[in-house]
């Protein structure tokens, strides 16, 4: 029989459909991929293209070039020029559309993708996405900001070419908001982190862990919103990605790129998006949120039932989920 489990985060009802739940191989890509060059002359992002994108606002490099760019994105969702002033009229409410959206070229590599990449160039990512984080946040203009990355074409992007992106935004959304509210209400319910206490129980629960390093967890929740829907948890109590130190930085490399390897091999290089989820750079400690990153590899089309009531269906069972990707072998 089907089962609804309440995922506590996110406040959302999950339809664990037990009863339609396919294999966890089955969830395999099906498509044939094109075998992509190391280098296109045609991609913006590929080096000798630099004249085709915005000036870079930083970058990495060594003695053969760049190794990461960071510019504006040239089709910005946000102006950077400009105020952030509101408008009230009757019902109608209007903020201006400013703010910052940056895009960060991950690698001079047409042809790579997070789970392939050297485990060095994926510390460098991770500290690149830290300053920049912290970069933002110095705009007075923005409230809130996002570190997100969409890979292939099911999960929203155009270019092949490794990149992510990060966009500060003049209001905070009320998907975050949301969240933050129902943290706060847990802990002042139980006295406990919600994040915290869900990493608890599924360390000591153990069937829903794919790997353990030193600082990090990876695990899919109890109640995944979609088949192979990953948490990773830093183990130290921590509200801002701004705080992570470069050991963790490392540890997050490390269970980052296997954890996405373990989704390339076992699941034959699905499209994917990952999220940082984290509140802004503060003074002192917050009790009741603690950052994580989410990844959500793209294996399963929502329906008008999700749009119109808010609510998943998952048909792979979590707990055999993970069970599948600890068996992936990455080494």
């Amino acid at each position: 029989m089907s089962e609804l489990r309440l995922n506590l985060i996110t406040r959302e009802w999950v339809i664990i459909a037990k009863e339609r739940a396919k294999r966890p191989e089955d969830f395999r890509v099906k498509s044939e991929r094109p075998t992509l060059p190391p280098f296109s002359e045609t991609c913006p992002f590929c080096p000798g293209n630099e004249k085709r994108t915005p000036s870079e606002t930083f970058s990495l490099k060594d003695e053969k070039g760049w190794k990461i760019r960071v510019m504006p994105n040239k089709f910005s969702a946000l102006s950077l020029e400009g105020e952030r002033t509101r408008e009230n009229g009757g019902i109608k409410r209007t903020l201006s559309g400013v703010g910052i959206h940056e895009v960060i070229v991950e690698t001079s590599f047409h042809n790579m993708t997070t789970a392939i990449l050297p485990l060095n160039q994926v510390e460098d990512i991770l500290r690149v996405y830290r300053e920049r984080f912290v970069e933002a946040y110095k705009d007075p203009r923005v409230e809130h900001v996002i570190i997100f990355k969409n890979q292939g074409e099911r999960a929203g992007t155009s270019i092949e070419h490794p990149h992510s992106q990060l966009v500060g935004l003049p209001v905070t959304p009320i998907q975050v908001r949301m969240r933050m509210d129902e943290a706060i209400r847990f802990f002042d319910d139980t006295g406990d982190c919600l994040m915290c206490k869900t990493l608890k129980d599924e360390l000591q629960e153990g069937a829903r862990i794919i790997m353990e390093t030193e600082h990090f967890v990876a695990f899919i929740p109890y109640a995944a919103l979609s088949p192979f829907h990953i948490w990773v948890f830093p183990r130290r109590h921590n509200p801002s990605f701004e705080g992570i130190t470069d050991e963790e930085i490392n540890d997050l490399a490390r269970i980052m790129k296997t954890t996405l390897g373990k989704v390339y091999f076992g699941l034959d290089n699905p499209d994917f998006n990952y999220t940082i989820r984290s509140m802004r750079p503060i003074i002192g400690n917050v009790e009741f949120f603690h950052w994580y990153l989410s990844i959500v590899p793209r294996v399963y089309q929502t329906s008008g039932f999700e749009m119109g009531t808010g609510m998943y269906i998952n048909m792979a069972l979590p707990e055999d989920s993970a069970e599948f990707l600890r068996s992936i072998d990455v080494k």
